[in-house]
């Protein structure tokens, strides 16, 4: 028994020594080897047929992954870039609001032109209100506005002019939102009673003021937070409705650069000094776009243990290569191959496996990205989404962040099997095998 261990140990010595009298092959020479052995291990021949099928089965999995990640965040990217067009519809880039009543609101609004950055500045008046229509009522944000200064501010989807057209004799103009109205039950030109908590005192109790208004026109933005509960009047009726004593609640404010209304609302509230807070639309919407993105990485996570599953069968398949081809490497390392190769060579087939998925799924989740931005496909209810076909956007920067998380997955996935097959003694291999 002493003298087999005595001879094994000799055998590895010598196996060893034998390496290292091997000569060195250059980089470009080793990885030309490593690249030639990889793709013999992956052309496995019918005894390897069952190893063959998983590795099948492993670059369709990762394909399907890579695919539903491509087009599930295309998909969501594009609802979040119409969601954000619809919303700036009726939303200023920023929302300047004084703390205290404003003496000239021309002036201020000629400053705020001035200042670098700002594109044009509307007055508003804005305040909840309850609308009343026959037996119905539904509480509502009034706003009153300038429509030539408004119509400059925001993007051009509602036609503000509704509001100077009609004898405003008869009664104040009234522009509501289409959800609104069909709640109500009325049509342009009906009449609406306007609700608001400034009323007078009576025998009876408190009773708030009613004003009658015109339905001057209806106006669909594409969102229900608009079209449900908004509703638009001139200026000077509102302020007369609501009975205030300062000239404007707050400015609208258009800036040049979207994504850069943050800056621009920073150096409003410097150049304006205290009593004036200004709130650009990210600000205001924070918790709506932090919900989007968390739901875009939640989607991400759980879409990429799709990979993750396709990476295990590489894995599996790896290790039994590894078992299968015991004896190959053992000769490969007393012919000079080292640990280092061996696994190098390993890596790289489980590469080639998820690579080659990764370029199918991708190229598949592009084919479909495209066909679902150019044709109906997949029609969508309207009155439910307000949008009837599904809305693509797709972005480099996502694919390419898809196709390296993915890369990446297959890659742990090939370290164990690597390892193993590093690790493997040549002498017992071909003694036992």
């Amino acid at each position: 028994m002493a003298a087999d261990d005595s001879g094994c140990r000799t055998d590895q010595a010598s196996v060893r020594a034998g390496n290292r009298g091997q000569p060195r092959l250059g980089g470009g020479l080793r990885q030309g080897f490593e690249r030639l052995v990889a793709w013999r291990l992956l052309r496995a021949g019918r005894r390897q047929a069952f190893i063959s099928l998983m590795s099948l089965l492993s670059v369709t999995g990762v394909a399907v992954g890579v695919m539903a990640l491509v087009v599930v965040i295309a998909v969501m990217a594009g609802f979040e870039a119409d969601l954000k067009e619809r919303l700036l519809a009726l939303q200023a880039h920023v929302v300047v609001t004084p703390e205290r009543a404003v003496d000239d609101a021309d002036a201020l609004l000629a400053r705020l032109e001035g200042l670098e950055g700002v594109v044009a500045a509307a007055p508003v008046v804005e305040s909840q209100v309850m609308l009343r229509a026959g037996g119905g009522a539904a509480g509502v944000t009034l706003r009153g506005i300038d429509p030539a200064r408004t119509a400059a501010v925001l993007d051009g989807r509602v036609d503000f002019n509704a509001l100077s057209r009609g004898d405003p004799a008869v009664a104040p103009p009234l522009l509501l939102g289409a959800e609104l109205a069909r709640q109500l039950g009325v049509l342009a030109g009906d009449r609406v009673f306007l609700v608001t908590p400034g009323g007078m005192l009576s025998p009876i109790g408190h009773v708030p003021a009613m004003r009658p208004f015109r339905v001057a026109g209806v106006f669909t933005s594409g969102l229900y937070l608009y079209d449900g509960a908004t509703a638009f009047a001139l200026l000077d009726d509102a302020r007369r409705a609501l009975r205030l004593s300062r000239p404007i609640t707050g400015i609208q404010v258009k800036v040049g650069d979207i994504y850069a209304a943050d800056r621009v609302a920073a150096a409003i509230e410097a150049a304006l000094g205290p009593g004036f807070r200004a709130r650009s639309w990210m600000q205001l919407n924070r918790s709506l776009f932090s919900a989007l993105r968390l739901e875009r990485v939640a989607m991400f996570i759980i879409l990429a243990l799709i990979v993750l599953v396709a990476a295990m069968n590489i894995a599996s398949a790896l290790i039994m290569t590894v078992m299968e081809k015991a004896k190959d490497i053992a000769i490969l390392k007393t012919m000079g191959a080292t640990d280092r190769a061996v696994g190098r060579i390993f890596v790289r087939n489980g590469l080639a496996i998820g690579a080659l998925g990764i370029v199918l799924g991708t190229a598949v989740g592009l084919g479909l990205c495209w066909l679902l931005g150019r044709y109906d496909l997949i029609r969508l209810p309207g009155e439910i989404f307000y949008v009837t076909r599904l809305p693509v956007r797709l972005a480099l920067g996502d694919v390419a962040v898809i196709a390296v998380a993915a890369l990446a997955i297959c890659l742990v996935a090939t370290l164990y099997p690597a390892r193993q097959a590093a690790r493997l003694n040549p002498v017992e291999t071909i003694r036992h095998g």
